[in-house]
């Protein structure tokens, strides 16, 4: 019958698109109306939030539905969604985190996680173990007993595409009584659920993959269990971060394309590693797809379907100054600039940009030099992309 729905569980890429989602009840409308209301008039003090809605900066209906779609494409209890990326996971340490706590945070996360952790939260009397999270024993050594309250990882990283195995070190968490969060920024659902890997919480900004068009800026958490999910909630409505509805809406359409737009990206990232890999001017190549990726045993096994994204990295022969060229004579369809995951490439200098408040000895210690190339692939015709690197790499 017309507007029931097939039996048994939808395809990943259905759910993209559907999850969460209804047509609206009281025009038929197929797109989630925009809830754009400070507050929600209530129909007396004993049924005060009788229909669920008080006040936007708690919550609101849109952004709740794409908080539904996020859920249930993570496999979570519940989702929060946050003003940006970074909001999310100053809340996650909020909420989980207080004077007198520890937490083991990876050595190469996104730069704004660690300026996080380093200028705000050790004011506090927070402390923080900076580790090689591909070292599982590294981590369980940095674990304090009864200090501990979190372990924070990212995979793939930003920028260096280092990976962490999920399972492993969940099981570490789990053995200690610690909470994990995975920021799984770079990789998307397509490529990990790190609830179904272990994980208790799964991060996000939606700013890059979510969005895909340079659109918004935004971020999300999915809680394993409801009490994780409602202790987010709470701190957020504390912190008054919550995503904005128009935001969200524009979020929630754009997420119903990210299998075409990834995959295609994934694509194009494959075939541009090929090309520098393949260039006498390139020193290093890193991407989780290419056959000399040094954790290319882990990403075969982690990441779902052979999917290993849009991102990449790579130095150039004459050390700093000669990749600092290329980037500012790469012509487009590149840009130069800051951001991820959006149709259009993009090419980034993370000494000065994204990773520029890292301490210089932390930064130069995971291998980000001063002239590492971050590259996002878009979506463009891959053969402009690689003209557009080689013409600059033939140049130097």
């Amino acid at each position: 019958m017309s507007g029931t729905w097939i039996p048994g569980p939808l395809g990943d890429d259905t759910a993209l698109v559907h999850a969460g989602v209804s047509p609206d009840a009281a025009t038929g409308g197929i797109l989630t109306p925009i809830h754009q209301s400070t507050t929600f008039v209530q129909e007396s003090i004993d049924k005060y939030m009788g229909k669920g809605y008080s006040y936007s900066r708690t919550t609101n209906p849109m952004v709740k539905v794409l908080e539904a779609k996020i859920a249930q494409l993570e496999g979570g209890a519940g989702t929060s969604c946050y003003a940006t990326g970074m909001a999310a996971t100053v809340t996650v340490m909020s909420a989980f985190l207080q004077k007198g706590d520890h937490c083991v945070l990876t050595n190469c996360s996104y730069g704004g996680t660690n300026r996080a952790a380093r200028k705000l939260f050790m004011r506090f009397g927070i402390e923080f173990s900076f580790v090689d999270f591909t070292d599982a024993k590294a981590v369980e050594a940095a674990i304090r007993p009864g200090a501990t309250k979190l372990i924070f990882s990212e995979t793939p990283a930003n920028p260096t595409l280092t990976l962490t195995d999920l399972k492993v070190i969940s099981a570490v968490a789990k053995k200690a009584g610690v909470l994990h969060c995975c920021d799984a920024t770079f990789a998307t659902p397509l490529m990990i659920r790190p609830l179904e890997l272990g994980c208790d919480l799964s991060l996000h900004s939606t700013t890059k993959y979510f969005d895909g068009h340079n659109m918004t800026v935004g971020g999300c958490v999915t809680a394993k269990t409801k009490e994780l999910d409602d202790e987010l909630h709470f701190f957020q409505n504390m912190h008054g971060n919550i995503m904005t509805p128009h935001t969200a809406f524009l979020t929630l359409q754009s997420c119903k394309t990210m299998a075409v737009r990834c995959r295609k990206q994934a694509a194009n990232a494959m075939a541009v590693a090929t090309f520098l890999e393949s260039h006498p001017k390139v020193e290093r190549v890193r991407y989780p797809g290419l056959a000399s990726f040094p954790q290319k045993a882990l990403a075969d096994k982690q990441h779902r379907d052979g999917f290993h994204g849009g991102m990449l990295w790579c130095e150039i022969k004459g050390g700093s100054a000669a990749g600092r060229k290329l980037m500012d004579t790469t012509q487009r369809p590149w840009s130069l600039c800051e951001n991820l995951g959006a149709v259009e490439s993009i090419i980034t200098c993370p000494s000065v940009m994204t990773h520029a408040n890292m301490l210089a000895e932390d930064r130069l210690k995971v291998g980000i030099t001063d002239g590492f190339i971050r590259l996002s692939c878009g979506i463009e015709e891959e053969k402009d992309l690689i003209v557009a690197l080689k013409t600059a790499l033939d140049a130097l």
